[in-house]
């Protein structure tokens, strides 16, 4: 990983927006601090789309795209997209599986919960879990004691026994049925709400994530960026991203926001 300052100029000021995970991205120790909430706002204003892609639950991401500086949200690590539309003040929803497939697949992965709580002691179901529609999100670290390194691989690995893809963030180890993933659902909205074929425009976009479950990000941007506490993960990440911060968690990314602003 090189530094952020090795992202020549000329790239940056070309960018069109500004993709982020959000736990240990945005946030720092849990919260959203102002410098990075205000960093958004200020990309935003300088004519760059952002766009949070996280793990988190749609009752979270409904929130987000409604209250937040951001020109949409892709959620539970690409279930769905979620755009508000501030002048029809209508909500687009677009999700990757149906909602039959989504009720019958919770009903599934709730005796997988059941199963990973009675295996793994000290892990504990997400306290956000209540508000998701896709996926089984599992705590090791938010609201429990750190889990070692072997209980989360467990966890992982109970999970895809019984056929579920299951990634690691910073905070929780989600699994759900499908092939989806951040880049797939981050695809799909591009295209269908802005029109733009990734594939031909990824180097307009910068991304800036901190964990395992940013790989297909960090793998398919040239412009992706790890805050620094992604070191945290060094030999976990399938993909590392070319550039990281100085600084950790919501710095890193006010970090990036004013290197990129610096060059407009």
């Amino acid at each position: 990983m090189k530094p952020l300052q090795g992202l020549q100029k000329p790239e940056s000021h070309a960018l069109r927006g500004v993709l982020c995970d959000i736990d240990d991205t945005l946030t720092t120790a849990g919260r959203l601090t102002t410098v990075a909430y205000a960093a958004m706002e200020k990309l935003q204003h300088a004519g760059l789309r952002v766009v949070p892609i996280t793990g988190r639950p749609a009752g979270w991401c409904d929130h987000i795209a409604r209250m937040w500086p951001v020109d949409g949200v892709v959620g539970e690590n690409g279930a769905f997209y979620f755009r508000y539309d501030h002048t029809a003040r209508n909500m687009i929803r677009r999700y990757a599986l149906s909602a039959t497939q989504r009720a019958a697949n919770r009903a599934r992965l709730a005796a997988i919960r059941d199963r990973i709580i009675e295996q793994v002691p000290g892990c504990a179901v997400a306290s956000d879990q209540n508000y998701r529609e896709a996926d089984l999100a599992i705590d090791y670290c938010e609201d429990v004691a750190r889990l070692p390194r072997n209980a989360v691989d467990k966890i992982v690995a109970l999970m895809r026994e019984r056929g579920l893809t299951a990634k690691i963030s910073s905070i929780h180890v989600n699994g759900w049925f499908g092939d989806y993933d951040k880049l797939t659902m981050t695809r799909t909205m591009m295209r269908e709400c802005f029109g733009i074929g990734l594939d031909d425009e990824r180097e307009a976009w910068a991304f800036v994530g901190d964990s395992p479950n940013d790989a297909p990000m960090f793998e398919y941007f040239p412009y992706a960026i790890g805050v620094a506490n992604i070191r945290d993960f060094d030999g976990l990440l399938p993909h590392a991203p070319a550039y990281v911060t100085e600084k950790c968690c919501g710095d890193g990314f006010r970090e990036v926001a004013d290197f990129l602003l610096a060059a407009r």
